[in-house]
């Protein structure tokens, strides 16, 4: 098991894009979208492919919020890591994020942002009753993460932290602002983390040996402990998607497919099962050009 103390140098690497230069990226794989298509092909298509963007919800900017301010806080110097900090970098996180988001403010109106303010310091008052971030130092937070497999599939992700322990050995964490999940809920938060320990396995060819979720918002801890044949087999399965995600892009054939999730999609309105038409499909990215932008949002 990793310990919590002398972990090697920490690294806060987070993207930085110029903005008036777009990044040129290839299509790829992320846990999010490969989900998607699992879920829905349709699903898949409108938001990778036809590229609509659905509103930030309440709930979303919450999570942005208290994940920037724990990326904030392992900024700091150990001994300065302490809850009152944290606290305080919820408000300084809040008044980018109005700053840089147009939408933030329509989302959460200046009459109910104490109350939601409240609720994101409540997340990160909590995070101290499953770690003591003053006690050890991550090997990255908010790490880019991208390899390609053998048949050409790019897959792409942003790990919230990295940690490594003197002996090697790799722990993957990921918050969540929400409640410990149920079954079907566990198994797609299990997905994003096998996803993300393949991709560590494939660059470093070390498997981690913890997988950890913490749930903030009721004190819950899920690990998990992957093998190095499981990974491999994950991997044949994310091949797997990728070549049905290529089939249906090839023939413009996404069809919907309905579940329970149905009452929470925002695209509902776009989908034939619920008597919507969807867009004209534009067609599949080529393999871009030099100049061409195809970019997988980050998770």
């Amino acid at each position: 098991m990793l310990s919590d103390r002398g972990h090697s140098v920490r690294t806060v690497s987070t993207a930085l894009v110029d903005l008036d230069t777009p990044v040129r990226r290839r299509p790829a794989l992320s846990p999010s979208r490969a989900g998607d298509f699992k879920q829905c092909p349709l699903l898949y298509r409108l938001r990778a492919v036809d590229r609509i963007d659905a509103p930030s919800t309440r709930a979303q900017l919450k999570g942005t919020l208290v994940h920037a301010a724990l990326e904030a806080l392992y900024s700091l110097p150990a001994p300065q890591r302490v809850s009152d900090r944290a606290v305080a970098l919820i408000d300084e996180a809040w008044r980018t994020m109005l700053a840089d988001n147009e939408f933030a403010a329509a989302v959460v109106p200046e009459s109910d942002a104490e109350k939601f303010l409240g609720e994101a310091r409540a997340l990160v008052t909590g995070y101290y009753e499953l770690e003591d971030p003053t006690r050890f130092e991550p090997e990255s937070c908010e790490q880019h993460i991208e390899t390609e497999l053998d048949n050409g599939v790019v897959l792409r992700g942003f790990v919230d932290r990295i940690d490594v322990a003197p002996t090697g050995q790799l722990r993957v964490v990921d918050y969540k602002t929400g409640r410990a999940p149920r079954e079907m809920s566990e198994s797609k938060a299990l997905f994003q983390m096998k996803f993300y320990a393949l991709v560590l396995l494939r660059t470093r060819d070390v498997v981690p040996t913890q997988l950890r979720l913490l749930y903030l918002a009721d004190g819950q801890i899920l690990t998990y402990s992957p093998d190095r044949d499981e990974l491999l087999r994950f991997e044949r399965t994310l091949s797997a998607i990728w070549k049905a995600i290529l089939e249906a892009g090839r023939t413009g054939d996404f069809r919907p497919k309905t579940s329970r999730l149905c009452s929470w999609c925002e695209h509902k309105n776009l989908c034939p099962e619920f008597g919507g038409t969807p867009p004209p499909y534009p067609g599949w990215p080529q393999e871009p050009a030099e100049d061409a932008v195809f970019e997988e949002p980050a998770e």
